[in-house]
C-alpha cells in the first residue's frame, strides 16, 4: 500500500486511502493480522479506544479535531451502500 495515512487530508483522500487498503487485502489480505472482518472490526474498536497510547508512544498528541461521527456514519452507511 503506497498510500499513508498521514497524507490523508481530505475527504477524496481518505476514499483513496480506504480503496488502497481494500487493494491490499484483495491482493495479499491473508497476511494481514486481522484478515477477516470479525477480527478487522475489533481491532479497530482496540484500537480507536488505545490511540492515545499509540499517539503517545510516537511522540505525537492524538488530534483534537477529528469528525468522530462522520466516520462513525461512514462505517454504518458501508453495512448498507452499494
Amino acid at each position: 500500500m503506497n498510500t499513508s495515512p498521514d497524507h490523508v487530508d481530505s475527504r477524496e483522500d481518505l476514499a483513496a486511502f480506504v480503496r488502497a487498503l481494500h487493494r491490499s487485502h484483495t491482493e495479499g489480505g491473508q497476511s494481514w493480522e486481522n484478515a477477516d472482518l470479525a477480527s478487522f472490526l475489533e481491532a479497530l474498536a482496540a484500537w480507536i479506544h488505545d490511540a492515545d497510547g499509540w499517539f503517545s508512544n510516537a511522540g505525537l498528541s492524538l488530534p483534537a479535531s477529528g469528525d468522530w461521527s462522520f466516520f462513525a456514519r461512514a462505517l454504518q452507511a458501508a453495512t448498507i451502500y452499494e
